[in-house]
């Protein structure tokens, strides 16, 4: 049989096809898994100046070195965090939105009956960020002395004397109901859009005191802007060893921490999974970070993803029993 020249046209254009296919291929696989291949956005759940954002911004800066990529922090606010959990557990899963959320979002499900989203469903568990100590801070020009004096001012005036959180159902409304229930007084709650704003209010003399994370308070102590109390739980904490802790003070049964974690969207590829992991252990070995979480009183949560997965399915069921104990409700 003899060959057109059209007909040897015809086979040379498949084979180089063929050829090109067959090269392709690994690189399009490379392609997929070489994460992050552009910028990498981090919904953080509550308003700028949180103890969220605390973290969230030096990891965004030593993951942008470390990378060569931008993580964009995108500030989404409302609800004791549970509106940007639910912007995040929508967001397509290819690496490219993760969620930071924090122990908030293991109490939201005794608070928030209609979620539309599961944190333990929905999304991924990849890394238990920091772990830091609740911490009893009060505005000095309305709340002056120490735990003592103060404890005796809150008993004398129930009711009177007020304190901010970040919202209903946030740790910081759960761990006044915690300090009410354990020393039998009865503060006013007065909840927020996120510890920003209640941290503002504080420092400006709108509220009396705040039970709030270390990350987001630890400048304002340092500044004198605020003045730390108590730190909860058995340890003074490195960071302001002059603060005494709750069972110093009678209150051996008060532990609440707040700690951060990261995730993502359910369905994001387990090699992407993995590198996300990975960079994210990079940048906490950083001297920076190191710094930045020793000066905020915090601890790099050293788990594996199902170990932070186990970590969270327990705290939900902690906090459960505190809400139902307390009586806690939506403001």
């Amino acid at each position: 049989m003899t060959l057109t020249h059209s007909t040897h046209n015809t086979r040379r254009d498949v084979l180089r096809l063929a050829a090109a296919a067959i090269a392709s291929g690994p690189l399009l696989g490379q392609a997929q898994s070489a994460w992050p291949a552009k910028p990498v956005t981090v919904v953080v759940p509550f308003p700028a100046g949180g103890g969220t954002d605390a973290f969230a911004r030096p990891l965004s800066a030593q993951f942008a070195k470390l990378t060569g990529k931008q993580l964009i922090i995108d500030n989404r606010g409302g609800a004791g965090g549970t509106v940007g959990a639910s912007i995040a557990a929508k967001a397509q899963p290819d690496g490219y939105t993760l969620f930071m959320g924090a122990v908030h979002h293991a109490i939201a499900p005794s608070m928030y009956p209609r979620l539309d989203y599961d944190l333990e469903k929905d999304f991924v568990p990849l890394a238990l960020l920091a772990n830091v100590p609740q911490v009893l801070v009060v505005n000095p020009r309305l709340v002056p002395g120490d735990f003592k004096a103060f404890l005796a001012q809150v008993r004398k005036n129930p009711g009177r004397m007020n304190y901010g959180s970040a919202g209903s159902g946030t740790s910081h409304h759960l761990a006044g109901e915690l300090f009410k229930m354990q020393t039998q007084t009865f503060i006013t709650h007065i909840p927020y859009r996120g510890a920003g704003p209640a941290l503002s209010d504080l420092i400006a003399g709108n509220v009396d005191m705040m039970f709030d994370g270390l990350g987001s308070s630890a400048a304002h102590i340092k500044g004198g802007r605020i003045k730390a109390l108590m730190v909860s739980g058995a340890k003074r904490n490195p960071a302001f060893p002059d603060v005494p802790c709750a069972a110093e003070l009678g209150l051996p049964d008060y532990t609440v921490s707040t700690w951060y974690g990261l995730w993502a969207p359910k369905g994001t590829p387990a090699d992407v999974q993995a590198r996300i992991v990975e960079d994210m252990r990079r940048a906490a070995a950083t001297d920076e970070l190191k710094a930045s979480w020793a000066n905020n009183g915090a601890e790099f949560g050293n788990l594996t993803p199902p170990q932070f997965g186990s970590f969270v399915s327990a705290e939900v069921k902690r906090w459960a029993s505190v809400v139902k104990a307390s009586g806690a409700k939506l403001d």
